[in-house]
């Protein structure tokens, strides 16, 4: 994939470009790794679609960052990374933090969006806080875990983020990359919590997460489903946070499901 540094930001993306009409998808990865978390996405998707996957700030080599850069400002870099590859609409997946930064940028720009698919997220437009401080203290303490030791987090973080034993080594080795000093851009998460309303959507919703999830995220996953009905949801069977990894083939099948709009049930009664 050729490596891209955007101008006048931290942010470098990675694209793989196809001759012809083939169309666009943006991947945005998890927090504390980076764009090669989809590297089994990359190796699928790659000879049919062109690919847009950015390192989000402070994450893979996206780390060269100035006074005044920080998280809320990715959807205006993703916007400049679209205008720059001559994209008009585009296929979005966000996995965790990416489908923040995913819901972020469909915010601000609607008619860039083709279709948005957000995994191990939640809906960041009605976000009940109180549900986040129920998970308050263990995310504390994985923080406190972190300021020691990276490798010590990671060993921690690697167990929530993944399910199967494959992933759980992917991730514990691209999270050993991580600056300590890159949690100062996760602060700025809740900026872009509650801060828009959605006003319906003009592109189709895929949401979603793994069976062996967090309950909290699982929970999340069921009221964001509830307060938009007309979005698809899969919950992904032998897969805990990061679905793209614990069960690439079936998120991948998903995905190519979604954009046909050929999804169907499953066992679950979702698709």
């Amino acid at each position: 994939m050729k490596k891209v540094e955007l101008s006048d930001s931290p942010l470098v993306y990675f694209c793989e470009k196809k001759d012809g009409a083939a169309e666009w998808l943006l991947f945005l990865h998890a927090a504390f790794v980076d764009h090669r978390m989809y590297n089994a996405q990359i190796a699928y998707f790659k000879e049919r679609y062109n690919l847009l996957l950015p390192d989000i700030i402070g994450h893979g080599e996206s780390v060269n960052a100035k006074k005044g850069d920080s998280l809320d400002n990715m959807s205006g870099w993703i916007k400049e990374i679209l205008d720059r590859e001559g994209v008009e609409k585009i296929h979005i997946t966000g996995v965790s933090l990416g489908a923040v930064l995913a819901q972020d940028f469909a915010n601000h720009y609607p008619d860039r969006v083709k279709s948005l698919a957000c995994f191990g997220g939640y809906d960041i437009n009605h976000f009940d806080l109180s549900m986040q401080k129920e998970n308050g203290g263990a995310q504390m303490r994985m923080m406190l875990k972190a300021l020691v030791s990276v490798k010590w987090f990671a060993k921690e973080n690697k167990k929530i983020s993944a399910y199967t034993e494959e992933a759980q080594d992917a991730f514990y080795q691209l999270n050993l990359r991580f600056p300590k000093k890159s949690f100062l851009y996760l602060a700025t998460l809740n900026r872009m919590v509650n801060v828009c309303e959605t006003d319906g959507r003009s592109y189709p919703l895929l949401i979603g997460c793994g069976e062996y999830d967090i309950p909290m995220e699982k929970e999340a996953v069921k009221r964001w489903a509830e307060s938009e009905p007309d979005c698809t949801v899969k919950i992904f069977e032998g897969a805990g946070h990061c679905v793209n990894m614990d069960v690439p083939q079936a998120f991948n099948a998903a995905l190519e499901a979604f954009w046909r709009g050929k999804a169907e049930p499953d066992a679950h009664g979702f698709v």
